[in-house]
């Protein structure tokens, strides 16, 4: 099964590139008599993301809806590269590439569903959360043990910072 085995490449990844609903939270979405949405992000997620930038790793969102929720948690977390309301994600790539001066073959991505398969088919490394589509997790290097919105981000965080060595170093301060 392809969670046991953690991809080769894994400590090569530059830039870790995401989804959002499905991914960082559980894909749910509430929307409140005032035409507001509210989503759910976990904090070991969002943890995670900030301990990959400290190690120099890149991150960036990458989805088709655009929230102002959204746009707080990525400014509560310091997360710059924002590519919201795409709907050909891998159409992007070129400019992923160009704003981060990261190659493709040293991004990965965790996607959760179909829209995702595009631009998974395009980077170094993809990566399916454990209750996404059966089509991404049948073409994903690998698949995280945990869903979506409930630690899977901060599972590959984990897994990157061990495979590029930054893990024991990390964990001094604490």
């Amino acid at each position: 099964m392809k969670t046991k085995t953690l991809p080769k490449n894994l400590k090569d990844i530059q830039l870790l590139l995401l989804d959002v609903d499905g991914v960082l939270t559980d894909g749910s979405i509430i929307y409140s008599d005032e035409d507001s949405e509210t989503k759910v992000f976990n904090v070991k997620d969002g943890f995670g993301l900030k301990l990959v930038m400290s190690a120099g790793i890149k991150v960036g969102l990458v989805t088709g809806r655009t929230s102002k929720a959204l746009h707080r948690r990525c400014r509560d977390l310091g997360i710059r590269y924002i590519y919201d309301g795409v709907r050909q994600k891998a159409q992007l790539l070129d400019k992923i590439v160009t704003d981060t001066g990261v190659g493709a073959a040293n991004t990965a991505f965790i996607g959760d569903d179909l829209p995702d398969l595009p631009l998974m088919r395009r980077i170094g490394l993809s990566i399916a959360v454990a209750d996404a589509h059966e089509m991404v997790r049948d073409y994903s290097d690998w698949i995280t043990s945990a869903p979506g919105g409930h630690g899977a981000v901060r599972e590959v965080c984990d897994a990157l910072l061990k495979a590029r060595g930054d893990w024991e170093k990390l964990m001094e301060q604490f």
